[in-house]
Parts: C-alpha cells; sequence; structure tokens
C-alpha cells in the first residue's frame, strides 16, 4: 500500500499539471460539437429565368462563316448612325443619296442581278428563236480528230458544274428547311420573353417575404441542438477532468488506507509495549529464583558430570531485552484518538459518483439559462423580418410591366403571322430548289444517256437513239434554266437584301455593341423609344453599362432607379441578434462546489496524522530491545542439559531435584517466557511497519493535502474554462447555420430574386435568336440559292455544246482501212433524172 501510494503522489501532480496545461487549449478542441451541418433552402425565386439559347455547333457552321465574309464585303460602311437616328426621328427628311452611299454594296449586287435578269431572258429568247430556225445547238456536221478531247473537255465541265449546282441545291435545302425549323421556336420564345420579364421587379417581395420565413430553418435546427447543449457541457467537463479527479480520488484512497494501517499498527506497537512490560515484571521474579536454585544444586560438591557447564548456562539465566527502556507512544496515541474517522473508501465512492453525475447535475444547473437561450434564438432578427418590407418601389415597375404586357398582347398576331408567312417562304424555297434540283437531274441524265449512245457509236447496228435522247435532255435543261432564271433571281435579289441587312445592320452592330452605343447618346431615340426612360435605369448608368453589370449579375438597385437605396447587407447584419445569444451563451455556468473529494472528517484524519508526530517516534529503541532475547540463556536448551545430569547423578536426592528443575524451567518457558517471544515478534512487525511508512506517510499525507486542496480550488475555474469553451464552440457551429442562411440569402437575392441579369438574358437570347438561329440559315438560303442560280449560265453553255456531240454525225471521217479497200468499193447504181 506504501509503495502503491508512493507511485500516485507524482501521478498525481502530473495529472494537475496536465490539466492546467490543457486548460489553455480546449478552446480550439470542440470534442464531439463538430461543425455546422449543411443546411438544404428552399429556392424562392420564380421561374424568371431564361434558358440561355445557344445554336449547337454544327457542319453548317463554316457555310454561315462564309456567308458573314462575304456580307462584311458587301457592307464595309460602318454603322450608319446618323442616317439611323434621321430614320426613327424624322423619316421624310432621310436623303436618296445617302442610303445608297452607305448601301453602295447592295446597290452593286441589285445592279448585278438586274443584269442577270435581263440578260439570261433575252439570251434564252434569242436562243428560242435560233432554235426554231435550226440554226444553233444543231449537231456536228463532219467529225475530226479533236472532236473526242472536246466532246470530253465539255462533258468533264458540265459534270462538274453539274455538281456544283447539286451541291449548292442539297445546301439551300438543308438551310431553308432549318430557317423554317427555328423559325416556330423563336417566334414562341418572344411572348415567354416579355412574360418573364414582365415579373421581374413586381414579384420581388413576395419572394423576398419567401426568403425571410425561411429563417426559420437554422432557427429550428440551433432549437433542437439546444435541447442537448447542457448534457453536452457536463459530458465534455467529465471527460477533460475526469483523469485528474479519478487520479486525485484514489490518492485520497490509498492515503486512507495508508492511514488506516498505521494507527492499526500504532496501537498494536502501544498495546504490546504495554504487555511486554507487565510481562517482563512478572517474568523476572520467576527467572530470579529458579536461578538461585539452579547455582544451589549445580555448586554441590556431589554433583556428577558437565555440572560446570550448566552451572555457567545457569548464571545466565535473567532477561535479556528491557522493554522499559522503550519510548512511550502515548502522546501519538492521545493525538490519533478515534483515528480514522472517516470511512475512505465509502467516501472516494461518493465522491466518485456525484463527479460521475456531472452530466445530469449540468442539465439541472443550466436548464433557466438554455430556456433563456431558446427564447432568444426563436425571435427573428430585425433585418431579416423588414427583408420584404424594406425593398423600395421600382418607379419603372408598373410602366415597364404595362408597356411589356401590351407589348406581348400586340406581338401575338405579328408573330402568327410571321408563322404564316414563314409557311409560304418556306414553300416558295423549296419549288425553287426543286426548279434547280430539276436542272440537275436533266444535266445528269443527259450525260448519262448521251455517253451511253457514244460508247456503242463504233457499231453499224447501233442506234443513235440514246444519243439524241440524251441531248435532248441537255437542252430541256438547258431550257429550264432559262425559264427558271427569272424567279430564282428575284427571290434571291429580295432575300439577300432583307438577310443581308439584317446581319450587317443590326446582328453585326448588336454583337459589336454598337446598338447600346448608338442607343445611349441622347437624342438617337425618339422619345417614345427611350430606353433608359422605360427601363427606369439610374441617371449616372447607361444602356451599355447596364447591359453588361447585368450580365456580370448585378442587382437591380445598383442598374435601375429605385424610390430608395436598398442596402441588402444591413438587413442580412444579424450581429445585434448573435451578440445577443453570445450574452445568453454567457449566463452558462456548472458548479462544483458540490465536489468536495476529500470530506471534513478525511480531512480531519490526515491533518490529525500529520501533526501526530508518529514520524519522531524512536522506533530504532524498540528494534534495540526486539533484536535481544526475553532470557538470555536457552531455557529449554537449559531444561534438557539438566534432564540429562539428572540421570547421570548417583545422588537419587539431587537427580531428583535437578530434575524438578528442568520441569520447572519447561514450565516457566511455556508459560512466560514463549508469550514473551510472540508478543516480541508481534511488536517486531508493527514496528518494522512503521519505521519504514511513517517518514513518507507524512510527506505523501502533507502532499495530498496540498494538491487536493489546490484541486477543489480549481475546478470551478477549469469547469468555468471549458463551459465558456464549450459555449464557443456551440456558438461557432449555431452561427453556421445563421451563416449558411446569410450566404444563401444573399445568393438568392443578388442572383436569382433582385438580379437583373434576366434583362441580358432576353437580350442575348434575342441577339441568338434573331442573328444566329434566323438570319444565318436566311442568309445561307440566298447565298446556296445565289451559287445555283450563277451556275445556271455555264450549265446552259456546257449542256448546249456538249449536246451537238451527242448527236449523229452527217459526215464521218473514214479510216485508213476504208481508204485501201475504196478501190474495190462497187458504187451503188441510182437512178438518173431525165
Amino acid at each position: 500500500m506504501v509503495c502503491a501510494l508512493s507511485l500516485l503522489a507524482p501521478l498525481l501532480g502530473l495529472g494537475l499539471g496536465l490539466a492546467l496545461s490543457l486548460a489553455g487549449t480546449a478552446a480550439v478542441d470542440c470534442g464531439p460539437i463538430g461543425a455546422a451541418e449543411r443546411l438544404t433552402f428552399a429556392p424562392a425565386a420564380r421561374a424568371r429565368w431564361l434558358v440561355p439559347r445557344v445554336r449547337a455547333p454544327g457542319p453548317l457552321d463554316p457555310l454561315y462563316g462564309t456567308v458573314r465574309r462575304f456580307l462584311s464585303v458587301v457592307q464595309l460602311n460602318p454603322f450608319p448612325s446618323e442616317l439611323v437616328k434621321a430614320l426613327l426621328n424624322e423619316p421624310s427628311s432621310v436623303k436618296v443619296e445617302e442610303v445608297v452611299q452607305y448601301e453602295a454594296g447592295y446597290v452593286v449586287c441589285a445592279v448585278i442581278a438586274g443584269l442577270y435578269l435581263l440578260a439570261v431572258p433575252t439570251t434564252g429568247l434569242c436562243f428560242c428563236c435560233c432554235r426554231r430556225r435550226r440554226r444553233c445547238g444543231g449537231r456536228v456536221k463532219m467529225e475530226h480528230k479533236a472532236m473526242a478531247c472536246e466532246r470530253g473537255t465539255l462533258m468533264a465541265f458540265l459534270l462538274l458544274t453539274t455538281l456544283v449546282l447539286l451541291v449548292g441545291v442539297i445546301c439551300a435545302f438543308v438551310t431553308n428547311q432549318h430557317v423554317h425549323e427555328q423559325t416556330g421556336p423563336s417566334m414562341e420564345a418572344v411572348p415567354e420573353t416579355l412574360l418573364s420579364l414582365q415579373g421581374l421587379a413586381s414579384n420581388i417581395p413576395q419572394e423576398l417575404q419567401a426568403v425571410a420565413q425561411q429563417f426559420s430553418l437554422p432557427q429550428e435546427q440551433v432549437l433542437q441542438e439546444l435541447d442537448g447543449v447542457s448534457e453536452t457541457i457536463g459530458s465534455m467537463i467529465h471527460t477533460q477532468l475526469r483523469n485528474t479527479v479519478y487520479l486525485a480520488l484514489a490518492s485520497v484512497l490509498s492515503v486512507g488506507q495508508a492511514l488506516q494501517d498505521s494507527t492499526d499498527h500504532l496501537r498494536v506497537l502501544n498495546a504490546t509495549s504495554v504487555e511486554l512490560r507487565e510481562g517482563q515484571q512478572n517474568l523476572e521474579p520467576a527467572i530470579q529464583g529458579q536461578r538461585e536454585r539452579l547455582l544451589t544444586l549445580l555448586q554441590e560438591p556431589g554433583c556428577q558430570g558437565n555440572c560446570a557447564g550448566a552451572l555457567s548456562r545457569a548464571r545466565a539465566l535473567e532477561l535479556g531485552a528491557d522493554f522499559s527502556q522503550v519510548p512511550p507512544v502515548d502522546d501519538v496515541m492521545h493525538r490519533l484518538k478515534g483515528v480514522p474517522e472517516a470511512n475512505f473508501s465509502s467516501m472516494v465512492q461518493d465522491e466518485n459518483s456525484t463527479f460521475n453525475s456531472l452530466p445530469l447535475l449540468a442539465a439541472l444547473q443550466t436548464y433557466s439559462v438554455v430556456r433563456d437561450l431558446k427564447e432568444a434564438v426563436a425571435q427573428q432578427p430585425e433585418g431579416v423580418k423588414t427583408l420584404a418590407k424594406g425593398f423600395p418601389d421600382l418607379m419603372a415597375a408598373s410602366r415597364w410591366s404595362q408597356a411589356l404586357e401590351k407589348l406581348e398582347q400586340s406581338s401575338r398576331p405579328y408573330l402568327q403571322e410571321v408563322q404564316r408567312y414563314e409557311t409560304y417562304r418556306w414553300i416558295v424555297g423549296c419549288v425553287l430548289c426543286s426548279m434547280v434540283l430539276l436542272v440537275v437531274v436533266c444535266n445528269l441524265l443527259g450525260l448519262s444517256l448521251g455517253i451511253w449512245g457514244l460508247s456503242g457509236r463504233e457499231d453499224p447496228s447501233h442506234s443513235e437513239a440514246k444519243g439524241e435522247a440524251g441531248a435532248r435532255f441537255l437542252m430541256i435543261g438547258a431550257g429550264f434554266s432559262f425559264l427558271f432564271a427569272v424567279p430564282l433571281i428575284l427571290v434571291l435579289l429580295a432575300t439577300f437584301l432583307v438577310g443581308g441587312n439584317v446581319q450587317t445592320l443590326v446582328c453585326r452592330s448588336w454583337e459589336s455593341g454598337e446598338l447600346y452605343e448608338f442607343a445611349d447618346i441622347p437624342g438617337n431615340l425618339p422619345p417614345s423609344m427611350n430606353l433608359s426612360y422605360l427601363l427606369g435605369l439610374r441617371k449616372n448608368i447607361s444602356v451599355l453599362l447596364a447591359y453588361q453589370q447585368c450580365r456580370e449579375g448585378a442587382a437591380l438597385w445598383s442598374v435601375l432607379q429605385l424610390n430608395d437605396s436598398y442596402d441588402l447587407e444591413k438587413h442580412l447584419d444579424i450581429r445585434q441578434y448573435t451578440n445577443k445569444l453570445r450574452q445568453e451563451l454567457q449566463g452558462l455556468k456548472v458548479n462544483m462546489q458540490d465536489q468536495d473529494l476529500l470530506s471534513p472528517a478525511a480531512h480531519r484524519d490526515l491533518r490529525a496524522l500529520q501533526s501526530s508526530g508518529i514520524e519522531s517516534i524512536h522506533y530504532p529503541d524498540f528494534l534495540i530491545q526486539i533484536q535481544k532475547p526475553v532470557v538470555k540463556t536457552d531455557v529449554e536448551q537449559l531444561a534438557q542439559e539438566l534432564e540429562g545430569l539428572a540421570q547421570a547423578q548417583g545422588s537419587s536426592v539431587l537427580g531428583q531435584q535437578l530434575q524438578e528443575e528442568a520441569q520447572g524451567l519447561r514450565n516457566l518457558y511455556q508459560q512466560k517466557v514463549m508469550p514473551q517471544q510472540n508478543l516480541v515478534a508481534k511488536l517486531n512487525l508493527s514496528v518494522r511497519a512503521l519505521a519504514s511508512s511513517a517518514p513518507k506517510l507524512q510527506l505523501e499525507t502533507s502532499d495530498v493535502l496540498g494538491n487536493i486542496t489546490h484541486l477543489k480550488g480549481e475546478l470551478p475555474a477549469w469547469a468555468t474554462r471549458i463551459v465558456r469553451n464549450v459555449s464557443e464552440c456551440v456558438l461557432s457551429r449555431e452561427m453556421g447555420y445563421f451563416s449558411q442562411y446569410v450566404a444563401w440569402v444573399r445568393e438568392e437575392v443578388t442572383e436569382r430574386i433582385a438580379t437583373c441579369q434576366p434583362l441580358s438574358g432576353a437580350l442575348d437570347n434575342g441577339r441568338v435568336i434573331l442573328c444566329d438561329m434566323m438570319a444565318d440559315p436566311w442568309n445561307a438560303f440566298w447565298f446556296c440559292l445565289g451559287w445555283c442560280t450563277f451556275f445556271l449560265i455555264p450549265s446552259i453553255v456546257f449542256a448546249i455544246k456538249t449536246a451537238k456531240y451527242f448527236r449523229p454525225i452527217r459526215k464521218r471521217l473514214s479510216s485508213t482501212s476504208s481508204e485501201e479497200t475504196q478501190l474495190f468499193h462497187i458504187p451503188r447504181v441510182t437512178s438518173l433524172k431525165l
């Protein structure tokens, strides 16, 4: 027990030092209190967002790029701001010369189209007259050596031209279909965009109110977690202090056991010393009488045997240890009277139970504080409460909404008409493409039949019908080309002028931002089209800047003109709310005064032991007497020797006397010497135990008393620090929920509810719809149609020239073998005219 106590004392000091060192670092160790869980908030913004429209990459993109580059060559002039300004404000003041000057490229193209429209039909008419008189488009009159080369060259050029026409007509079909397919969704997107913009500002207060109501989500989460915060605090205190407290109580139990053992040994020492002194007083006369009788008998002359040896041992028959010389312990016994008063084992068990019930004790002590804290959490911050009410009215909201509603209602009939006319346009486009395709088919059939006819021309039995049919198909194709040239060039010119100007005048300037810059200059737009007024922009915000800021996700109040300023961060400032929660959390306290660690009785016992002087007893004096024999001579051996001498005596009387003295010695040993020896052995155990433990016990008792006193004084401070650290962890966790709400509100309001990004999105979608989805396929259609239209000219030329070589030749060139056999030719008999 003393060894165990000596090990516990330094461990207790180490535990106290460790607890003191950890007390400063507990602030960063939140233990089971982790970070805040992720909250899921319901979206409050209505479906006003427009899906960004983007034309998917496709195989026609190179064609669209080619058309745009062609139009950039046609229209080299920059955006005509002055011309557009005059056209919008005073259309009558627009001069034709200015329009022609700006549209110079289109005028040149229109002149070319006019020349085409004049030349091709005229040429076709002349060709028809010439064919009617059989003066052109006939056949080869005489075969010659270069005819095969000429015919092959013409056929190759005709085939190449036909393939170019075929590729062009396929592209025209595809782009015509793209225009038709994109028109329906594009027209439907217009009212959809207008409706989404109509509620952009009018629905903001309702949505802000929905955002404010979701403050209950972090509130409910915090209230739910506050239900177990008291037990958490108690568990954290118990977890961080249990090693120190358990070690201290173990040292108290060890010292209490050592105290019990020491007092028991001291009582044994005192009682044994008294009995030894009393036994010594009774033993001394009996030893002296026995000694005198033995000396008398052994000194008689008739004593035979080793009487001298027995005589020397008889002379040593006297007391050895004198227990009257040991120091008294009455004073120490008086000071330790009634010690131990306390039951250390039961006391330590009670203290352990009290410490282990700390979580429940903390819950009881912090109940009122947690209740007040819940009441504070249940309240709503003033800024969040006025989140919707504080949003100012948008000056242009009603004007904007009415204008958009009117525009949406008035646009529906026009959009329906556009779709109806688009159907007509699509039919016309399909018809025109079919016309070109018909020419391509005629050319391919003519080439196929003509080549078939040429392959069998060397055979005398071969018919010339296939070649003639091929020539006829080529001439039919040429005739269709003359016939279809007029509608093709007219439709081409109309679609070119419309689509080209849309691309160069609108799309190009829209994409570069020149349109926004034009709208920003005062006076460019008529008063009814004042975009800054209609949109309700701030006075220092231009249309271009508003578009750029909205595209970057700016809030409405930073772009649009409001009746009053709106500071979202002011409404999201919940510091006053969190400071109140912090103050309430600071009221959390756990009183550990009931944790005595050492009862008053146990404290008195240890104090009595400390002042008893048990360590000042002179234990060596006890050990000196204990090491001495009770009787200096060996009584049993002397008795045995006397019995031998009694048998060796010749005198029966002397022998009988020696026998009686031997028996007396044996009785003395059994009755008085042996009990004394047993008491000496008992005293030896207690003395040696006290001699080894008393000095250390005093030091360890002082250490335990000092450590327990220090620990009892420090426990409330440690508990307070732990409670403060746990409170900070709890506050940090709960503030994490409110921080999530604030971050979500900031994102929801600025990026979804009160954002002006739908404005820029609507403009971007409008540009994509007009330019990418409508204008590009439209322009690609007339480009392919023009491609086919102008390639009809070489097709006509090559078809007419190639057709000559497919018809039968009037006079063939004779071969060398024919000339050799000409001498043997018998001329045909012909009838002669009379």
